[in-house]
């Protein structure tokens, strides 16, 4: 089964860094970002942050140790989303 954000991520990963020779589907959820995954660096790192931004409303902290637990993978990233949002809407109807 297919997960509606992971696949959101997938598209917006390979447009925001123009990644002309991958496909979005062939983006593996669990597999690394960077270094011998995908091989994104610090600087596709800044724009991605900046896309999610835009894109979820969410953004991680410059200094926060977690960002490279929360980059690691897609699926670590939509998980990170999810928890953002659930945190903005419980803040939101308290």
């Amino acid at each position: 089964m297919s997960d509606q954000l992971e696949d959101r991520l997938k598209i917006l990963i390979v447009d925001t860094l123009a990644l002309e020779d991958v496909e979005p589907a062939s983006i593996e959820s669990a597999a690394p970002l960077f270094g011998e995954g995908l091989g994104l660096d610090s600087i596709d790192a800044l724009e991605l942050a900046l896309a999610i931004h835009k894109e979820f409303g969410v953004r991680t902290q410059e200094n926060d140790p977690n960002n490279r637990e929360y980059y690691y993978s897609v699926a670590s990233l939509a998980n990170f989303i999810r928890s953002k949002q659930a945190e903005a809407s419980a803040a939101g109807s308290a």
